[in-house]
């Protein structure tokens, strides 16, 4: 299927979803800073300085589309809503919790597989009808320079490649654990944690014992250097478990008042570790280099994660994976011969629109077989610091038995 064809195709959309949208673009209180000043402070309880805590709320509406040409299933139509809400009490003697509930209500037909309704004729959106405790932590930050986090709680590290909360999915991903971060030394932050167990995007609770070390320095106006150590002991899954030890360098440097330069260099060695049936090592890569010139940012890269057969391969499973090789999602896993990922991307604003678009080659990691190519396209909208509007749409060109796919969203969100 050609590009062109592939995108008039897509206009095959929701219009229930569609009116959302436009009546959330057009609606005046979304613009009217009084509306957003009232909200905000009755979330805060009358109180500026939040002296009695305040609610967290965060609301998503979504549809989605998965049009992948397998014959073997239907494409998928998801029309689901999130709800977060949340209570932050005040800071009292260094002490602070947070507690909050999310849910995800799908409406509609709602023809697709969400992993937990059992359609499984249709083409999987793991955005499942499910309702959780998603985070309630405690925290401590009595001591000087460090604060201590106990409990059910959102981790990202980085960029999320290794660690992250695949915020992207209606339910995230959050983790039960220790995380201690500690800024005593000048421009130096150390992350040192434990996860016990993590609630997946499925709404699934699995048992683990994670620690991790995440050590970055900070060199002013050049970059920032990372290293960092992780170690996945995965009970449910032993071919999961990996250690994983890692050093990147990102940063950019200003060429002329108008033009930055942007780079990164990422270098990460992974083996099994503790119960993986499997013996192997693996290897990762990331090169990227671009420049942001009168606000357009463009960005080219080459991303590897090395593979030497079934079970053997460099894998990432606590990772934000949508943010990785494509939107479409065709590489939550790693194939078996490895992946090369090289990728150009351009982004800006127009009229207050950030507008993106990404193009993708995937091969082995030795480039020597093809698994198709990716067009990646992203309009966003931001209203008044608490309202988006949102529209992305991925292409899949795939080769070597790899089936064509391509995805749409609409989504509209407000959160406080």
């Amino acid at each position: 299927m050609s590009l062109q064809k592939a995108l008039k195709k897509s206009k095959h959309l929701s219009l229930s979803a569609f009116s959302i949208a436009l009546i959330a673009l057009s609606n005046s209180p979304i613009v009217s800073a009084g509306i957003n000043d009232t909200l905000e402070n009755a979330f805060k309880f009358g109180q500026d300085d939040a002296k009695y805590g305040q609610v967290k709320l965060d609301l998503r509406y979504r549809f989605e589309q998965d049009d992948t040409k397998n014959p073997g299933k239907v494409h998928g139509d998801a029309s689901t809503i999130r709800m977060r809400l949340g209570y932050l009490t005040p800071e009292f003697h260094g002490l602070q919790i947070f507690a909050e509930y999310e849910m995800n209500q799908d409406f509609g037909a709602n023809t697709y597989n969400s992993s937990r309704n059992g359609k499984a004729e249709f083409e999987k959106i793991v955005d499942p009808q499910e309702h959780e405790l998603n985070r309630f932590w405690i925290s401590y930050k009595g001591m000087p320079n460090t604060e201590i986090k106990v409990g059910r709680q959102r981790i990202k590290l980085d960029n999320d490649r290794f660690i992250g909360n695949v915020g992207w999915r209606q339910l995230e991903q959050t983790f039960d654990a220790v995380l201690v971060t500690n800024q005593s030394f000048q421009n130096t932050t150390i992350k040192v944690g434990y996860i016990n167990q993590r609630q997946t995007i499925h709404s699934f609770v699995q048992a683990m014992q994670t620690p991790f070390v995440n050590i970055s320095y900070d060199f002013n106006h050049f970059g920032k250097l990372i290293g960092y150590g992780y170690f996945l002991d995965n009970n449910e899954k032993h071919a999961a478990s990996n250690q994983t030890y890692g050093v990147s360098f990102k940063g950019g440097l200003e060429i002329t008042d108008h033009i930055e330069g942007i780079y990164r260099l990422e270098y990460a060695y992974q083996k099994d570790h503790e119960q993986n049936p499997n013996s192997y090592d693996a290897h990762y890569y990331h090169v990227m280099g671009g420049a942001n010139v009168h606000g357009i940012t463009i960005k080219a890269g080459m991303e590897q994660l090395g593979g030497n057969g079934v079970g053997k391969v460099f894998q990432t499973p606590l990772a934000t994976l949508h943010a990785f090789n494509g939107w479409s999602d065709q590489f939550l896993s790693t194939p078996a011969d490895g992946l090369r990922d090289i990728y150009a991307s351009v982004s800006g604003k127009l009229m207050g629109v950030k507008l993106m678009g990404v193009y993708h080659e995937f091969d082995d990691d030795t480039s020597t077989l093809s698994y198709g190519k990716e067009y990646d396209f992203l309009a966003v909208k931001k209203f008044a610091n608490h309202y988006t509007l949102l529209a992305k749409y991925a292409y899949f060109d795939g080769d070597n038995g790899r089936f064509d796919a391509q995805n749409f969203w609409l989504e509209a969100g407000v959160s406080f």
